[in-house]
């Protein structure tokens, strides 16, 4: 399996991190957005949006971080990560969301501008932000982890531009219930890392 890869990004890292804590091989393929690599033609072809991470398996090209997510876990022997009942679906599919909403819209963008000079909103991103940090302080404050009671796939969504937060200007230091989750998901076996962590 390709893996059309970006270093620095989040989404892409996601599914780096859930290959690494699966035994998962991915071939990455790097993409280099700062030389304007995904607006080739033939990037444009596997993604017309532009953006990484693009998943080829075979005949199968995938685009959406949170869809790779779902597909590499569900080709796995052990469903612990993605099990195949509807109501255990349905709670990770549910951070999921959050992963591609709230923390996209908040942390995400908060690191897009202070990092990276992306022309969003500031004022935008912290007010997501701000709403967004003591929801998932409180869920982890009685839970190790944000889905079934163990590591899913809900974990590898969520982690990556939490964990980078501070790199957007976020104090995490008023969360520590969200710090201690961050710490368990840092020391899984075989848990890697990414530049900002």
């Amino acid at each position: 399996m390709l893996l059309y890869d970006l270093d620095v990004s989040g989404n892409c890292y996601k599914i780096r991190l859930f290959a690494a804590l699966t035994d998962t091989k991915l071939d990455l393929v790097p993409v280099d957005l700062a030389s304007g690599e995904n607006h080739d033609p033939d990037f444009r072809k596997l993604n017309p949006f532009g953006e990484g991470p693009v998943l080829v398996d075979g005949d199968l090209t995938l685009r959406d971080s949170q869809a790779i997510l779902v597909y590499l876990a569900g080709r796995l022997t052990d469903r612990s990560w993605w099990p195949e009942d509807a109501m255990s679906q349905a709670i990770i599919t549910q951070w999921l969301s959050v992963a591609s909403s709230e923390v996209r819209n908040g942390p995400n963008a908060a690191r897009l501008i202070r990092k990276f000079g992306y022309p969003l909103d500031m004022g935008t991103a912290m007010r997501w932000t701000d709403k967004l940090l003591p929801l998932l302080n409180a869920h982890v404050e009685t839970l190790d982890w944000f889905a079934l009671n163990r590591p899913t796939i809900a974990d590898c969504a969520l982690f990556p531009y939490l964990a980078l937060a501070p790199e957007g200007g976020v104090d995490l230091s008023p969360y520590p219930a969200l710090g201690r989750w961050l710490d368990r998901v840092r020391i899984l076996p075989s848990f890697i890392s990414m530049p900002g962590l």
